[in-house]
């Protein structure tokens, strides 16, 4: 797999995991806490949990093809856990690894 693909796989992980974690926190969490309805929790909880999963290894092929540092990949993967940071970190990646440069270090 080139790199270009490997990109492109995370960009897609990372926006449909980035979502996923919005419609969780502004959507789902409200309802069951502010009005007692906990089934979307549960779906979409799993179904971010599962998509996550598919975000991390696309990062971790990413991370590989371009021989980032392990501290660069973990910061990456970590953006996917906070709402609106895995859409920041998908902009930041997609320049620096166009460029040739690593996501995080200078």
């Amino acid at each position: 797999m080139s790199i270009e693909t490997a990109l492109r796989n995370y960009r897609v992980a990372a926006w449909v995991t980035g979502v996923g974690l919005l419609v969780l926190v502004l959507v789902a969490m409200p309802l069951k806490y502010l009005f007692g309805q906990p089934a979307l929790v549960s779906v979409v909880g799993v179904t971010h949990g599962f998509l996550y999963m598919i975000y991390i290894v696309c990062t971790l092929i990413l991370a590989e093809r371009c021989r980032w540092k392990p501290l660069d990949a973990l910061l990456i993967l970590i953006a996917g856990t906070i709402p609106v940071a895995s859409f920041i970190a998908e902009r930041r990646v997609t320049h620096r690894v166009r460029a040739g440069r690593t996501p995080v270090s200078s």
